[in-house]
């Protein structure tokens, strides 16, 4: 039996888009992301709202990443959602929990003491990693939800783009391609 060519052709144009994909998965889940971020938690490094970030997906489950490196993970209290967040601590690190709810600086001695549960020092594990926001005051992140297991990490985030500022710079009025920014392992390591 010869099947007309119409259908040769269906089936051929089904049999590339399946196979397309399958590549697209494929590149999205083991190699490259390219997704949008929103929220307060990383100013100044990522915009509230039209940034996109760049992720490469061979640091996935937390392989070959440093303190200071941006990741993209799922949140561990809610695995629908995302997070966009900096590593501050790796396994074995000793970490204060929350430096701002207990300094003399930011609250009164009475508020210190109350905040004492918050004074506390942990020591991430083993397989995780302590994460924050770079905005610290209005970031969800290791603070309120724990350590972050690497097995929650989907990449590691190498650059943005603020897509609703166009091709041009608004200040020197070069082209740029959508203010693509590098993002920059931001840790600073002082000998003592």
């Amino acid at each position: 039996m010869v099947l007309p060519e119409s259908l040769k052709f269906i089936g051929s144009t089904l049999s590339w888009t399946l196979r397309a994909g399958c590549l697209a998965h494929l590149i999205h889940e083991y190699v490259y992301e390219f997704t949008e971020t929103r929220g307060e938690s990383m100013l100044p490094t990522l915009q509230a709202q039209n940034d996109y970030v760049h992720a490469f997906k061979k640091h996935r489950l937390g392989r070959d990443l440093n303190i200071g490196d941006c990741i993209v993970a799922i949140k561990p209290s809610d695995p629908e959602h995302r997070v966009c967040k900096r590593i501050t601590g790796m396994p074995g690190d000793m970490i204060l929990v929350d430096p701002s709810s207990s300094s003399p600086l930011t609250n009164s001695h009475n508020e210190c003491i109350s905040n004492d549960g918050f004074n506390k020092y942990i020591r991430v594990p083993e397989g995780h990693v302590w994460v924050t926001g770079d905005n610290l005051c209005h970031s969800l992140d290791s603070r309120s939800y724990s350590v972050l297991p690497m097995a929650l990490i989907r990449g590691k985030i190498v650059a943005a783009n603020s897509l609703n500022k166009g091709f041009r710079n608004p200040e020197t009025g070069k082209f740029w391609f959508w203010n693509l920014r590098w993002i920059e392992n931001s840790f600073v390591s002082e000998k003592i």
